[in-house]
C-alpha cells in the first residue's frame, strides 16, 4: 500500500503501488483501482493527479471540519463545498458563515471564508 498521510491525520491509500513505463515510455506510478470498466484494474498516475487527489481530501476534511461546528444544526445535505441547513428564522446567516470559516487546528494559519444566502427551498446560488 502507498499511503498519503493529509494534514488532518486521515490517509489516501494505493493499493499495490509500482514505477512502471506509461504510454508515452517515461516512468509513471501505478497502482490497482476500480477502473472505468468498473472491475479492478492497474490504473497509470502522475503527480498533477496525485495533487489533484491531495487538494479534493484536504478540501472534504475542511468541509468536514466546518459540519462538525455547524452540529447544533439540522444538516439535511451537502454537495461538493456547500452545506443546505434547515433551521428557524432566527438563526442569522452570518452566524453560520462564521462557523464555517473556522480554521480547522490541524492546518492553522489557512485562511478561510464562507458566504451563504437564505431561502425557502434550495437552488444553487
Amino acid at each position: 500500500m502507498l499511503f498519503l498521510k493529509l494534514p488532518s491525520g486521515r490517509k489516501l491509500s494505493y493499493v499495490k503501488p509500482r514505477i512502471g513505463e506509461n504510454k508515452f515510455g517515461g516512468e509513471s506510478v501505478t497502482y490497482e483501482g476500480i477502473g472505468s470498466t468498473k472491475k479492478w484494474e492497474r490504473i497509470e498516475s502522475y503527480g498533477p493527479k496525485f495533487v489533484e487527489n491531495i487538494v479534493q481530501a484536504i478540501s472534504r476534511d475542511i468541509l468536514m471540519y466546518a459540519m462538525q461546528t455547524l452540529s447544533r444544526f439540522f444538516i439535511c445535505g451537502h454537495i461538493h463545498d456547500e452545506v443546505i441547513i434547515e433551521c428557524s428564522k432566527s438563526v442569522s446567516v452570518t452566524e453560520i458563515c462564521e462557523l464555517m470559516s473556522r480554521t480547522p487546528p490541524w492546518i492553522d494559519g489557512l485562511l478561510l471564508r464562507a458566504d451563504g444566502y437564505e431561502t425557502e427551498f434550495y437552488k444553487k446560488d
